[in-house]
């Protein structure tokens, strides 16, 4: 059970992957010692699980985010087994997700611009294992986006 030093912990991290011991410690009222072996503990219990860099998606060719609604032509478990593997392959693809509703997965990729998009489409996510239907939306502006989780 995480108590409120434990989620102090976990909200300074979440603001700053790169934070040292000491500061962490300072911000949180800790010994350093106190504070490492919490950080142990929370990375033990599986509440950390990575610490990664954030990156510019505009400054990588990235700067088109698009959100794509999948149908696939029968809700199988052997159609869902190939879709998810095939997926997991796509480095466009940033997520996917099987979700309930009028469709069966909900996929978030970034691409350089439509015509990349373009080439992603007829490319790869029709030639994807059952798909029968696809919806794309392009964002137009990221009004917010976050990692973090509320703690």
């Amino acid at each position: 059970m995480l108590d409120d030093t434990d989620r102090k912990i976990l909200r300074a991290l979440q603001a700053d992957g790169r934070i040292t011991n000491q500061a962490l410690a300072e911000a949180c009222h800790l010994s350093p010692a106190a504070c490492f072996d919490r950080v142990k503990r929370l990375r033990a219990n599986g509440y950390i699980v990575g610490t990664v860099a954030v990156l510019e998606p505009s400054k990588l060719d990235r700067a088109l985010l698009i959100f794509v609604e999948v149908l696939l032509d029968r809700t199988t478990g052997d159609v869902f087994e190939a879709f998810a593997e095939a997926v997991r392959t796509q480095p466009d693809i940033l997520e996917c997700h099987m979700v309930a509703g009028g469709f069966d997965y909900l996929i978030k990729a970034r691409v350089r611009d439509m015509a990349a998009y373009r080439a992603f489409l007829g490319d790869i996510l029709v030639t994807l294992p059952g798909v029968r239907e696809t919806r794309t939306y392009a964002v137009l502006e990221e009004v917010k986006h976050t990692l973090a989780l509320p703690v």
